[in-house]
């Protein structure tokens, strides 16, 4: 039997890599699932919203084993299991999904019916997503295996290509769906407030689907430093100059056709006053005054319904002051939720294989070690423009 590794969620601000249980082929509530899979992890990320839960903005409990962004190796199947072997290698797509229900059969896994009985919507190592356990592990358990996972076609192609590969599970598709549902096309100008993994993961994708200009906004100069060295336009939001100011200064007017919220509730007010106090609609509102009449905004960033570190008590129940009469004006198209993974990976794991897009590069990815991880949550949360990658079983190292 395999000894196992996770990184627990402890406390506030702290984050330990703990032994726990190797996992077994049941389900939280204790059920045998025999359509599951054992995977020993290859990578697994961390991500801006296990931050959420990590600096104590989620009712998040203490010892949640973290992690929705995982790719393994197959180490067993449960005996229903058809299309999967072990030694393959295979990307998990963090929303977890069976596959039977409504919502999965129209392709909005992201709101599964059946994986939570508190509400629609499975992850794994997330709060109030199902009780499912998280991937920042060296060994994971994988339900409906054969509907979740996306089996990579030549096991040493992708290994070879892991870097970018790793970000199948979440960033790239959630930052492919922002673009998609704020419609950008051919010759689209897009604003993209956030310059972190998924921020950057959004304008890479408007790049992909044809966007004539991409503008990535942000307070963070270190982060809007690497946006501009991968290609994108940027305006720095800690100047006195408006985003429309900003904007009309790269386009020659004050609006973009497509906008896409990658920050979330956690946005800070603009402006160099020195404070930038939470602002929770700030990007929302902001979005609104920029994008173009009869335009759409995608907002992969994500919104809590309650949020027990907020500056007031509405924001606590997830209650934000949006101008909605604003975006009702101007005819605005909205798109909110988890990111349908699996409505995208695929064809994303060909713009990979293909060199169609380095996402890797574009986002910063830095690979560490299990037992460094809680130095990647640390220096994640400082703003440093990294995604950092777990390399639990130590095979960046044994390659290199």
């Amino acid at each position: 039997m395999h000894s196992n590794r996770g990184v627990a969620y402890i406390r506030q601000g702290v984050v330990e890599v703990q032994g726990i249980p190797f996992p077994e082929l049941v389900d939280p509530r204790g059920r045998r699932i025999d359509h599951g899979v054992i995977l020993k992890v290859v990578t697994t990320n961390i991500c801006g919203s296990d931050q959420h839960m990590v600096r104590g903005r989620t009712t998040a409990p203490e010892g949640l084993i973290l992690g929705h962004e995982i790719t393994g190796e197959v180490l067993e199947v449960g005996r229903d299991v058809e299309t999967l072997a072990p030694g393959d290698i295979v990307s998990v797509p963090f929303n977890v999904a069976c596959g039977r229900c409504r919502t999965c059969k129209e392709q909005h896994t992201g709101v599964c019916l059946t994986v939570n009985p508190a509400r629609a919507g499975g992850a794994y190592g997330y709060v109030d997503m199902g009780g499912w356990v998280g991937g920042q592990a060296e060994y994971v358990m994988v339900p409906y295996a054969d509907f979740n996972l996306l089996k990579f076609p030549d096991r040493a192609q992708a290994l070879a290509k892991i870097r970018d590969l790793t970000c199948l599970s979440d960033i790239l598709p959630t930052g492919y769906h922002g673009a998609v549902s704020a419609g950008v096309g051919p010759g689209s100008t897009v604003y993209v407030a956030g310059a972190g993994p998924v921020g950057l993961a959004a304008a890479a994708s408007a790049r992909l689907l044809g966007a004539a200009v991409v503008i990535v906004g942000d307070v963070n100069a270190a982060r809007l430093a690497h946006a501009r060295g991968v290609g994108f336009h940027t305006v720095d939001l800690s100047l006195d100059a408006t985003l429309a100011e900003q904007i009309e200064q790269i386009l020659g007017v004050p609006e973009v056709d497509c906008a896409v919220d990658a920050v979330g509730f956690e946005a800070r007010g603009h402006g160099h006053d020195g404070s930038r106090q939470e602002a929770p609609a700030t990007v929302l509102n902001a979005l609104m005054e920029v994008t173009r009449a009869a335009g759409k905004i995608g907002i992969p960033g994500l919104y809590v319904t309650d949020d027990p570190g907020a500056s007031d008590a509405a924001a606590k129940r997830g209650a934000l002051s949006i101008r909605l009469g604003l975006g009702w004006a101007k005819s605005h198209s909205f798109f909110t939720g988890q990111t349908p993974v699996m409505k995208y990976n695929r064809a994303l794991m060909q713009a990979i294989l293909w060199d169609r897009i380095r996402i890797a590069d574009v986002v910063g990815v830095e690979v560490i070690s299990l037992d460094d991880a809680p130095r990647g949550y640390a220096t994640f949360d400082s703003g440093a423009p990294k995604k950092f990658v777990i390399d639990p079983h130590g095979r960046f190292r044994k390659a290199a």
